[in-house]
């Protein structure tokens, strides 16, 4: 089984930078609507999630898409092998979850990417040299 979360956006290339430029994922897919993306699939070694403009999924699946365009509460939980340099690529950006370490054995930090949604950073400590 493979899971892999769709994040619907009103634009694309202003969430690239952040998934591309900042946090080394890479384009695999990108399907043009008009003179922008509708679609793109971003991969980095396993992870993978897809980018689709509200647009694009009004035309691919009118009855999928909400009548109102909001962000609807979920996040992405990325397991990272590496924290400090997770910590290096999210220098500038928006922490929504200031760094902590949890019951759980978990070193966590949390941002918005640019479109809104939630993105939470979590290494293993013991992955971690603790």
């Amino acid at each position: 089984m493979k899971l892999t979360p769709v994040l619907y956006v009103e634009q694309i290339e202003k969430s690239l930078p952040f998934w591309v430029d900042r946090l080394g994922f890479r384009k695999t897919v990108e399907v043009p609507e008009g003179n922008r993306l509708g679609f793109v699939i971003l991969v980095r070694d396993a992870a993978e999630v897809m980018l689709q403009t509200w647009e694009s999924l009004q035309k691919d699946a009118p009855g999928a898409a909400p009548k109102e365009r909001t962000i609807r509460g979920a996040a992405l939980f990325i397991e990272v092998e590496n924290f400090a340099e997770i910590r290096r690529r999210l220098e500038g950006c928006e922490i929504t979850l200031p760094e902590r370490t949890t019951f759980y054995g978990m070193r966590e930090i949390g941002v918005r990417e640019p479109s809104g949604h939630g993105v939470v950073f979590a290494a293993r400590i013991e992955k971690e040299g603790r």
